[in-house]
């Protein structure tokens, strides 16, 4: 048998492509190099203001109990971890509150693994903030280049999630890898390796988004995880196929029955950029309600009462009905804070009812306010169903159309046909540094806030992540 050349595959492509990049190789684009800086940030403030979660605590706890080689400094720790527990934790972290970043068409979030891998290597390599922000970059660009190749565009179905798997951990899982691999100085070969073995570690499944339980806050955690210990056991001498992806029993026959898009993977590699593009979340809920978030915004706006509505529709795309819309008794009456951010008809009612944040925020998500006998009221009101308008845009937005019947007879719509942080409705540097401050200022004092602010606005520059990360530390005062 022939093996194949290491650059004939898809994975040697991506290893090339993970290495190029970075002060010692080719400039990253200026707008690749803004938006890693603006990401670092958004999760950053996520994981500060996950830490009083139950979950968080939880998952903290663990990792102190573990311990081991000091090498990484974790929000909520007094001790430094291994880099790989570090990464783990500020991935669930990054990924509890669903308030982080989503790429489209592949529907995932790549930041939330990406960012906490590099972060963690970083500090145990000593790396630059140059060197930091070209392992993001790339590790970004490949997580969802991976995912990409799962879409199908003549019937707009996510391959991944048909089969009910979590796209965000699996290919963060190797976006990770690659990140971590670059950070250690592994080299093409090295990063293959990485990725090749990240590949048998890449797993998650999707029914908590329909049916409850918080395994899928662990998500992220458990890809920057992989991500990290797969580079290490590269470095190691640990090697993985070089067909990690295309293979006969590689990624994509395992989880996507070998239907998949190469030419998503590699086509225009280093010269069109998806980083620049991942939609910021206004929102702290999942992707699927905001544009229904923004329509029953819009209709408040313009005078409509709780009171005034008889009935509601929430029109969106076929795909999305079955996370926000069913099951439809349990989308009515979530028990919990985080079953209500998965909930069509409670984001309509809080967006009706509440805000705070950019619109709605985190104060808008309380367990108690999911059970609020208004909002159950208002909620029971309200329905989710398919609409061929919305299918005929997703995934590259997800759409909504809001038809409100009020008392009165009226028959009220609002059309958000895309998403507000994505790039026909970017937000401003003001409202991501917003979000931020919102975020960070509910357990930080707010000069340190604005120390983080500005050490990640000059994180390209900087001699390390240690002005990025010093505030953050529990010895300077963030509470377990």
């Amino acid at each position: 048998m022939t093996a194949t050349p290491v650059t004939a595959t898809l994975g040697g492509q991506l290893a090339d492509f993970a290495v190029t990049y970075g002060p010692t190789g080719e400039p990253l684009p200026e707008p690749v190099v803004r938006s890693v800086a603006q990401r670092v940030l958004d999760v950053l403030g996520i994981a500060v203001a996950a830490t009083t979660l139950p979950t968080s605590v939880a998952v903290l706890d663990l990792v102190a109990e573990r311990g081991g080689r000091p090498d990484a400094r974790v929000i909520g720790l007094r001790q430094r971890v291994p880099a790989s527990e570090a990464a783990f934790a500020h991935g669930v972290l990054a990924h509890s509150l669903d308030y982080d970043d989503t790429h489209l068409p592949s529907v995932l979030h790549p930041s939330a693994s990406v960012v906490p891998a590099a972060l963690a290597v970083a500090e145990q390599t000593r790396a630059t903030g140059a060197e930091v922000t070209a392992a993001i970059a790339v590790g970004l660009e490949i997580c969802v280049r991976v995912g990409m190749a799962g879409y199908d565009a003549a019937t707009g179905a996510n391959r991944y999630f048909e089969r009910g798997q979590h796209a965000t951990s699996m290919c963060g899982a190797l976006g990770s890898a690659a990140a971590a691999g670059k950070l250690l100085g592994l080299g093409a070969d090295g990063v293959l390796h990485a990725m090749g073995i990240a590949a048998s570690m890449a797993s998650g499944i999707i029914e908590g988004n329909r049916t409850g339980g918080t395994v899928k806050r662990m998500h992220c955690g458990w890809a920057a995880h992989a991500g990290v210990y797969a580079a290490q056991l590269a470095q190691r001498g640990i090697t993985g196929p070089a067909t990690l992806l295309e293979g006969r029993f590689g990624f994509f026959q395992a989880f996507l029955g070998g239907e998949f898009d190469a030419g998503a993977v590699i086509d225009g590699l280093g010269q069109r950029w998806e980083v620049p593009g991942i939609f910021f979340k206004p929102y702290p809920a999942n992707h699927f309600t905001h544009a229904g978030i923004d329509a029953a915004l819009a209709l408040r706006a313009a005078g409509l009462r709780p009171a005034d509505v008889a009935s509601v529709e929430l029109a969106v795309p076929t795909a999305t009905v079955r996370t926000i819309g069913e099951p439809l008794d349990v989308k009515q009456a979530p028990e919990t804070g985080y079953q209500a951010q998965f909930s069509g008809p409670y984001t309509i009612a809080a967006a009706l009812l509440g805000g705070g944040g950019l619109g709605l925020g985190l104060d808008d998500f309380t367990d108690e306010l999911a059970r609020d006998p208004a909002r159950r009221d208002l909620m029971s009101r309200v329905t989710v169903v398919a609409d061929p308008r919305c299918d005929a845009i997703f995934p590259h937005q997800f759409p909504a159309v809001l038809r409100v019947r009020t008392t009165d007879g009226r028959l009220l719509e609002e059309a958000v046909l895309a998403n507000r942080g994505g790039s026909q409705r970017p937000l401003t540097d003001d409202e991501v540094a917003g979000k931020f401050r919102d975020n960070a200022g509910r357990v930080l004092p707010p000069e340190r806030v604005t120390a983080i602010a500005q050490a990640a606005r000059t994180l390209p520059d900087a001699a390390s992540v240690d002005d990025l990360l010093d505030p953050l530390m529990s010895e300077n005062g963030i509470p377990l």
